[in-house]
């Protein structure tokens, strides 16, 4: 479990994460949004799916990535009300 949260330490996949919280995305998309090359969006996309937090679907020469299932959303919805809460 250590070792899973430590990958979710890492700022730009946690930004990642959060804007395919709301949609899906492809990885050109996701680079703009996240102010980051293509390389290095597809770099942590890897780490993402490594770990299983999220999956691909492939769209003629474009490959859309979301959050791998419900759990995923789910863990990132209680963190963000967690911090909510304590911002209170």
């Amino acid at each position: 479990m250590a070792e899973f949260l430590g990958f979710l330490a890492d700022p730009n996949r946690l930004r990642i994460l959060s804007i395919l919280a709301e949609q899906e995305m492809c990885v050109g998309d996701l680079a703009m949004a996240v102010g980051m090359n293509e390389s290095a969006v597809s770099h942590q996309l890897r780490t993402l799916r490594t770990i299983r937090l999220v999956s691909s679907r492939k769209q003629g020469r474009h490959v859309f990535y979301r959050l791998q299932d419900d759990h995923v959303f789910s863990f990132y919805q209680a963190v963000v009300e967690h911090l909510d809460e304590s911002d209170g």
